[in-house]
């Protein structure tokens, strides 16, 4: 019987077409399938807690498949780890899992990161990694505008247009927005979010941190549920997958946005 194999993967995105497998460029569940064939000589599909887009990073993005050869944790780690290099792809861990696992479907919430870089200087180590803005940020001002985004909301004003969810009712768990030195970290958090819905809210809270807009402002935006009262699409750059929460894990926030429905793209 085949073992199901839960996966912790992190990666830089920017190589990549995306997580999800491309017929004309590289990607990361393609990466990750010819790297289980080489070293298990199996054919697999990679399944994610996410599909990230082209440039979006991850600290810690789950993936799961089954593997009919008998190995340990250990060896699924680190023959993974050999065989996809020199891809800037690495398995920090894996765990053997009941075969019910799985790690799109059984996902219950998913965690964003986004990096903005608030300084001068050009970016010469986090260059294609965060999102440089040079002029000042008022990161106290962009987080209590978040506030009036978090909650169970039509999110139609931050949501991309080519979107295949089925509703842009979304509940966002958690929105925030803290300077830690010259970056400011915006963390967002729900159960499953809309195409560029997090890039979306990032590019309309600098907005904010600028001075062009108010918390009033978002608030208007987000009631008129149409794209364009909203602001730019922020760069793939700044965004990192950063946790994927299951059941048993704690996901303090109230979720009550209907089934789980996974996020079909992401943040």
């Amino acid at each position: 019987m085949a073992q199901r194999w839960k996966i912790t993967v992190e990666f830089n995105g920017s190589p990549f077409l995306g997580w999800q497998r491309q017929d004309h460029g590289p990607s990361v569940q393609g990466c990750l399938e010819e790297a289980v064939r080489r070293f298990a000589q199996e054919t697999v599909t990679v399944h994610a807690a996410g599909r990230t887009d082209s440039g979006v990073h991850a600290t810690g993005m789950v993936a799961s498949f089954d593997l009919e050869k008998p190995v340990s944790a250990e060896k699924v780690r680190d023959a993974l780890n050999y065989h996809l290099k020199p891809n800037p792809i690495a398995v920090l861990k894996a765990e053997a899992m009941e075969g019910d696992f799985h790690a799109r479907f059984t996902c219950i919430g998913r965690a964003y990161l986004y990096r903005i870089t608030n300084r001068r200087a050009p970016l010469a180590l986090d260059a294609g990694r965060s999102w440089l803005v040079s002029h000042p940020l008022d990161a106290d001002a962009m987080h209590a505008a978040a506030q009036r985004l978090v909650g169970r909301h039509d999110f139609t004003s931050f949501r991309a247009s080519l979107c295949q969810a089925a509703s842009p009712v979304k509940t966002l768990a958690e929105l925030s927005a803290t300077r830690v030195g010259e970056e400011i970290h915006i963390v967002a958090r729900a159960r499953s979010f809309l195409h560029h819905q997090v890039r979306n809210m990032v590019g309309t809270l600098k907005m904010v941190g600028e001075g062009r807009w108010t918390a009033d402002d978002v608030q208007a935006a987000l009631e008129a549920r149409n794209r364009s009262a909203a602001g730019q699409t922020a760069p793939a750059d700044g965004l990192y997958f950063t946790r994927a929460f299951y059941p048993g894990d704690e996901f303090p926030e109230p979720i009550s946005d209907g089934p789980n429905t996974p996020s079909s793209t992401s943040g």
